[in-house]
């Protein structure tokens, strides 16, 4: 009877351990609380990207890693492009902006 009650004690402990590993970041991988954090951030970039009227919000892709941004599409002009990275960089948890924004030519 002990050994079974053993026995369940550290089955039980292996799942939690499991659990807790498998929620944990890595350096290629976000936590739970980090993926729902930049998604987040990423949908907050997108509604201040279409508020503003000169840029073309569809043009312009939006990805969040770890608070990293990275801008993405085809713009009209470098000005688009300012205005993009300065409009990302008003948005509460942006730590950094990657910008792969290009004109169209």
């Amino acid at each position: 009877m002990i050994t079974k009650q053993r026995f369940s004690v550290l089955l039980l402990a292996a799942a939690a351990f499991t659990t807790m590993v498998g929620c944990a970041a890595t350096g290629k991988q976000e936590s739970t609380g980090q993926y729902v954090d930049d998604t987040v951030i990423t949908t907050r970039v997108k509604a201040a990207i279409f508020k503003e009227e000169t840029l073309k919000s569809a043009e312009i892709n939006v990805e969040t890693f770890k608070g990293a941004v990275q801008l993405s599409g085809f713009v009209n002009s470098q000005a688009d492009i300012n205005r993009a990275v300065q409009v990302t960089q008003g948005v509460p948890g942006v730590k950094s902006i990657k910008n792969d924004m290009r004109m169209k030519k």
